[in-house]
């Protein structure tokens, strides 16, 4: 029950928040903060459990029919998630108190924050496919939310919507795969997924989910191609930011494949393109990151590259792998928060984030050059650090000799350089040498701001110095999910000798040098992309603009305005869908025996054909609609021959009454006195009209021919007395049982005769104003 509330909190809180930030103002953060806080420390209890080997589940129905569960399940992957979206969420609750304090629509914004948090948290937690689903798209809309919240600025709704179609898409893509991994394994939780995977690897949909789930993990993770959304995000404000790189929205594609690793891993396919698309990304994201200037820009392209180094070390399949992806999961999760709140920070006490303008910072901003520069070592791999732990892990467990891993271990050398690189361009630069020409005077900001960089900062340091305990609680139980198996992450400050110490000190190496020149590789990497041109993110634009032609195009051509068009599509499709299935598997009905009946029902049909003949031949449209009153006296007749004579009574009525309203109606308007279709007009519609007739008639007799339940008629038979209080099975059928459809039915012809009467009103009111002209013209 206590993990239930854990997930619900966070809505509650968001629903509390705007009264809250009403009374208590910037300070109403200090109270929102309690509810992720409470999460954390709920969750932190668990620790030695999960430690321990064990695993914490629970739920209840949520729709017991389709055997759907609200279920959560808490291991060492979702438990490390949760500890980092609730511990992180706390100080960015508390952080955004100070960042927009004054800001008008500060309650609405932490209403939005406090959303994400719980979309988040219960993706990570969820057991059911089905509530997996719906948590992984409730992030997308909160993301939408957030990243648009500045909605009277383009560039913000632009951001927001190009990450809900990026992402949007890739969750139909998601639900696709989940639906087909359950009709492959029979397993609709994924507790019960992690014992499949020999059924899942060796199925022939194998390849289908594979291709599916990678689609929505590739778009919410911003895997090359689909990056592009992320960077444009920073339109966000910064605690957005700060959150949704650190530990929530993007991360989720990476958990989705770590989650899945045991039972679709160790295959050729997933240490293919795992590896190839995250190394890709990787190179991508740090190149295109020191093209940028700003320092949010800067640290977004870096977050690209670090989701395209853990999907790399993901799917490169071998224990230490894996062992590396955890480290740096929780290591990224750490500096990068830091450095996204340092980064708002200077641009909130500085009214700039431009790199080129910021310097000398250090003795203005004393502890937010302390939380940067700790959280750049972190980030650089340097020592004592987090980040130093899981550098040594990923060169541990890419070197090799064997061509693939040479590639990879050279991607990771080039990327891990460059973020070292804008790590210290972030973390350092804006603090040291003479003061920059920065539009407002810096100085230090509020408790608010500083608390959480500098908290999260300490705690990569505290993780490395204890990596021992940080080990044992969070990076075994987690590595152990990851890869399906105990594993036991050992690494220590001390560095592994031989090649991955050597790749190491060539990362920093040709970190120091990227850092140091800067300048030249921002605009080498400007030249080439201008060469380039076009990119990933002009190619959204051109596909949305694309859609919207296509749609006017379609919108054209079936929305003409024509009703007699509308209505022969839909009765084009009506006998596609009624004799296309017929045909094509076979229950065409078999054709009835002749018996001596027949020739009462065949004459009644005659006088049906005879009636259709005058409806098509009349001269005018009162002799048609005469006409057509005999098609239905004749289906009376048949009801009557078939013993039903209370039905056909109400048909011979209903005719009646319909042919005199029509018929009375029709002198009313001045229509023409017969029809002026073209040859091929007439020659469709009949086509049509004889396609329909043919399906509904072969779609009875097949009815007729099964055999008849009856289940229903014994139930009317048996309950029209005890519970309607009627004798009339029919008429009880009709105004009791059915009653809804009944009153539907005649809303149907009260709509029907209020359509005839405004025709009516508006021939009448064109026949006076004629008459009017006329009057005028003579006079």
């Amino acid at each position: 029950m206590l993990t239930f509330l854990a997930l619900i909190l966070p809505f509650v809180a968001a629903l509390a928040a705007p009264l809250l930030t009403r009374v208590l103002k910037h300070n109403a953060a200090w109270v929102l903060a309690l509810a992720p806080l409470w999460i954390f420390l709920h969750f932190a209890g668990m620790l030695e459990t999960v430690a321990g080997g064990n695993s914490v589940s629970g739920g209840f129905d949520w729709i017991a029919s389709l055997g759907v569960r609200f279920s959560w399940y808490v291991d060492g992957l979702s438990l490390t998630f949760a500890l980092l979206i609730s511990g992180i969420g706390t100080l960015i609750v508390l952080y955004s108190g100070g960042y927009l304090k004054g800001h008008e629509q500060q309650g609405r914004f932490f209403s939005f924050i406090l959303l994400f948090m719980g979309a988040m948290q219960g993706l990570v937690l969820a057991d059911s496919f089905l509530m997996l689903f719906v948590f992984w798209e409730l992030t997308s809309i909160a993301s939408f939310l957030l990243i648009g919240f500045d909605h009277r600025r383009e560039a913000s709704r632009r951001a927001a919507l190009q990450a809900l179609v990026v992402t949007g898409l890739g969750g139909l893509a998601l639900l696709a795969g989940l639906l087909v991994v359950a009709m492959a394994t029979g397993a609709n939780e994924l507790s019960a997924l992690l014992a499949s995977g020999e059924a899942l690897r060796s199925s022939p949909l194998y390849a289908g989910a594979f291709v599916l789930l990678l689609g929505g993990a590739f778009t919410k993770s911003a895997q090359f191609p689909f990056h592009f959304w992320l960077p444009n995000a920073m339109e966000a404000p910064t605690p957005v930011s700060a959150y949704l790189h650190s530990a929530t929205m993007v991360k989720a594609g990476v958990y989705l494949l770590m989650r899945l690793n045991p039972v679709m891993g160790d295959t050729a396919a997933w240490e293919t393109v795992l590896p190839l698309f995250g190394g890709a990304t990787l190179l991508v994201g740090t190149l295109l990151a020191v093209r940028q200037s700003d320092l949010k820009l800067m640290l977004a392209y870096t977050t690209v590259a670090s989701l395209g180094l853990l999907v790399m070390l993901t799917g490169f399949g071998s224990e230490v792998a894996v062992e590396a992806a955890v480290l740096y999961l929780i290591a990224h999760s750490m500096f990068k928060g830091a450095l996204f709140m340092v980064a708002g920070l200077i641009d909130h006490e500085t009214g700039t984030r431009n790199i080129a303008s910021l310097s000398g910072l250090r003795r203005a901003m004393p502890i937010t050059f302390t939380a940067g520069l700790l959280a750049a070592l972190s980030m650089g791999g340097l020592p004592l650090f987090f980040g130093f732990l899981a550098k040594e892990e990923i060169y541990a467990a890419l070197a090799g000799t064997d061509m693939w891993a040479v590639a990879a271990t050279l991607v990771a050398v080039v990327g891990n350089a460059l973020m070292f690189a804008i790590a210290f361009a972030v973390g350092l630069k804006p603090f040291i040498g003479p003061l920059g020409d920065a539009p407002r005077k810096a100085h230090e900001g509020p408790l608010l701001l500083w608390l959480g960089p500098l908290v999260l900062a300490v705690c990569g340091l505290a993780a490395g110095l204890f990596s021992p305990f940080a080990h044992r609680l969070f990076s075994s139980p987690m590595a152990s999910a990851v890869a399906g198996e105990p594993v036991a992450v050992e690494i220590s400050t001390i560095p592994h000798l031989g090649l991955p110490l050597a790749l190491s000190v060539l990362t920093v190496l040709l970190g120091i040098a990227a850092y140091l020149t800067q300048r030249r590789l921002h605009d080498a990497m400007a030249s080439v992309l201008r060469a380039i041109g076009w990119g990933p993110d002009r190619g959204f634009d051109q596909s949305i603009k694309a859609l919207v032609r296509l749609s006017v195009a379609v919108t054209r051509i079936v929305q003409s305005g024509r009703l007699d068009i509308y209505l022969t599509a839909t009765f084009i499709a009506v006998a596609l869908a009624i004799l296309v299935p017929m045909v094509a598997f076979d229950e065409l009905p078999a054709m009835p025996q002749v018996t001596e009946f027949w020739f009462y029902e065949l004459t009644v049909v005659a006088i049906a054909v005879i009636g259709l003949g005058a409806v098509v031949y009349a001269r005018n449209r009162l002799t048609a609609i005469v006409s057509l009153g005999i098609q239905g006296f004749a289906i009376a007749l048949l009801f009557m021959l078939l013993g039903a004579p209370d039905l056909s009574f109400t048909q011979f009525m209903v005719e009646t009454l319909s042919v005199v309203i029509l018929a009375l109606v029709m002198t009313r308007l001045r229509l023409a006195v017969s029809e002026h279709r073209p040859l091929g007009q007439k020659a469709l519609d009949v086509t049509v009209s004889a396609a329909c007739g043919l399906a509904f008639g072969l779609l009875l007799l097949k009815v007729t021919q099964l055999p008849f339940d009856d289940t229903l008629s014994r139930f009317f038979e048996a309950n029209a007395k005890v519970i309607a209080h009627g004798r009339n099975i029919v008429n009880v059928i009709i105004v009791d049982f059915r009653g809804l459809d009944t009153l539907g039915e005649i809303a149907v012809v009260m709509i029907a005769g209020l359509a005839i009467l405004a025709l009516i009103r508006i021939r009448a009111k064109d026949g006076a104003q004629a008459v009017s002209k006329q009057t005028e013209r003579a006079q």
